[in-house]
């Protein structure tokens, strides 16, 4: 089945350290990194058994360290157009990548970042649809939730429904935080959720949660690989925990996975 309008279909860590953050999540997800022969770039490429999941590229000056997620589009042009025209930005105008596809680094009107691609899919396989979202059927280290924090939640998902075909699917009440707003891809499964901006928080974002085989062995690799819990493991519906962290560059991501271990 092809990429839908819509999907996630990459991620990507922008970071200080890539061989610190190499040594970090390898363990930790079960991935294997290989070089991506992009001419004059180090960027690296992460993988499960399964399928590529993601790349690893160290951020310039005038980035950001963070987890970033792609949005595949039919036309990324007319979708970088449509979201100047909608109150969001522009920070990288749509650029080929030969053999890849062509991509733009855009933000929402509230300034969260995300990608948005066309890609080229392989010539052996021209149809193949991007594992790297992976939430109805469960593949450890892959992404299994994409959760925006936004200064206008109600705004944000109409802003990303126009243009993505994202739909809201309920609400849980969370308390003094607010509500967390579940998001469907109209055509497809559920992609993820909205919620207000926490306490403490920097500026709106994006995070990305991957899966693991069990959650407290990953919240162990976190604090004794100089990581830091942000959120320790919480009960979520269906079963499983689910943490934020920082790794030891300070990058946010999350994780969600069962608990199988006694005490």
């Amino acid at each position: 089945m092809p990429s839908v309008h819509g999907d996630h279909i990459w991620y990507e860590l922008l970071t200080t350290d890539p061989d610190a953050a190499q040594a970090f999540y390898g363990p930790m997800l079960g991935w294997t990194f290989r070089d991506s022969g992009m001419p004059g770039a180090d960027y690296r490429l992460f993988a499960t058994a399964e399928a590529d999941v993601g790349g690893l590229m160290q951020a310039d000056a005038e980035m950001p360290t963070a987890w970033l997620g792609y949005v595949g589009v039919e036309d990324v042009d007319a979708m970088a157009a449509s979201m100047r025209a909608g109150g969001g930005s522009v920070y990288v105008p749509p650029t080929d990548i030969p053999g890849v596809g062509r991509f733009a680094l855009v933000a929402d009107p509230a300034g969260a970042l995300f990608y948005v691609m066309t890609p080229t899919p392989p010539a052996d396989q021209p149809d193949a649809q991007s594992l790297s979202f992976s939430y109805e059927t469960p593949r450890p280290g892959h992404c299994a939730w994409n959760e925006l924090m936004t200064t206008d939640p109600a705004g944000a998902i109409a802003w990303y429904g126009q243009r993505f075909g994202w739909v809201k699917d309920g609400d849980m009440e969370m308390g003094p935080i607010g509500t967390y707003s579940f998001l469907r891809h109209a055509s497809k499964g559920l992609l993820g959720a909205v919620l207000p901006m926490m306490p403490g928080a920097e500026r709106p974002a994006w995070t990305c949660y991957f899966r693991v085989p069990e959650i407290d062995a990953a919240a162990a690799h976190i604090r004794n690989r100089g990581g830091q819990l942000i959120q320790e493991p919480i009960e979520i519906p269906g079963g499983d925990y689910s943490l934020t962290a920082l790794d030891p560059q300070g990058v946010a991501f999350g994780l969600v996975g069962p608990r199988t271990q006694e005490g």
